[in-house]
């Protein structure tokens, strides 16, 4: 079990620039005489990699995941959010920087002087930096089913003090969705229908086994992906070979460009295929398809707009 507490930020940044230079500077005493912890706290969670204990409730959090900024917004937290990074663009009121998600700076975090830093899970290095500080963060990973969604909320919610907003807003989430396929199954019943999910204009997919797939499993859809020989840990990369001969009957582009949809039709013997000769290829918002968080809902009903209107088709 982790336990943390907050820094000043001009400490945090003499902590940091000591253990950077090998100083062996042991961590900041443990004020005993601190303030109270705010009602509900301490409060321990557990994230990616273990249980964390967070003292009081955090006002100035940085978050350093899209996916985490959307859920903290969604919960009530977002005015405890004092810094996001680079991809943090919803919603408007995120505090959207230029700190990276993916490279995380410990010395950039750090000037927000944040008293909580919710991480990518493969960002153990840096967040080993800020622990060493007392700086409490949690590491998320990346959801694999639509109930590590649920989970990743109401986790959030207990950390940052919305314990009862995001266990709502969870529910919130799963009731619309099962709503979206419930009624989407009401109208076209069950269908028989696959899909062809491309994360990118080198044919990179994704399997029933991530959490995409899973939303896209909910409708009866069936993955070509699937049928890969080496699925790669769920993100197989396919040939266009392979996907002319599976013949899927819907397309759904997880990326941008004007011109994606015909750069898609233009592929040799792409022509050949259903859902290019139905028109049945649909541009997601890549945003939407690529977080797992409240805006999951708005992903169903995309998907639930193309298989009705394939199943009109038919």
């Amino acid at each position: 079990m982790r336990s943390a507490r907050r820094l000043p930020a001009v400490l945090l940044l003499a902590a940091l620039t000591l253990s950077a230079c090998g100083g062996g500077q042991e961590p900041a005493d443990q004020d005993q005489g601190a303030a109270s912890p705010g009602e509900g706290f301490p409060v321990t969670v557990e994230d990616g990699t273990g249980e964390v204990t967070i003292e009081a409730r955090p006002e100035r959090i940085v978050s350093l995941s899209p996916s985490s900024t959307e859920m903290l917004f969604e919960i009530g937290a977002g005015d405890q959010v004092v810094a996001a990074d680079e991809f943090s663009n919803y919603p408007e009121d995120a505090p959207t920087t230029d700190l990276s998600g993916f490279t995380p700076s410990v010395e950039a975090v750090s000037e927000y002087n944040p008293d909580l830093v919710i991480m990518a899970r493969d960002a153990e290095d840096a967040a080993a930096q800020l622990r060493e500080v007392d700086v409490p963060v949690l590491l998320i990973p990346a959801a694999e089913t639509l109930d590590d969604t649920y989970s990743q909320m109401r986790m959030l919610g207990e950390a940052t003090g919305h314990a009862q907003e995001a266990d709502e807003a969870a529910d919130r989430v799963e009731s619309e969705l099962d709503a979206v396929v419930q009624e989407t199954t009401e109208e076209v019943g069950e269908v028989d229908l696959t899909y062809y999910h491309e994360l990118d204009d080198g044919m990179y997919s994704a399997t029933s086994q991530t959490f995409i797939g899973q939303v896209y499993e909910r409708f009866g859809l069936e993955n070509i992906a699937d049928e890969a020989e080496d699925t790669a840990g769920g993100y197989p990369q396919l040939s266009a070979e392979f996907i002319v001969d599976q013949n899927p009957d819907l397309v759904f582009l997880a990326y941008e460009g004007e011109d994606a949809v015909a750069d898609l039709r233009g592929r040799p013997a792409f022509d050949s295929v259903t859902a290019v000769k139905n028109d049945d290829i649909v541009q997601l918002d890549p945003d939407i398809a690529s977080r797992w968080g409240p805006r999951v809902v708005d992903l169903a009903e995309s998907v639930s707009e193309a298989v009705t209107a394939a199943a009109r088709e038919r």
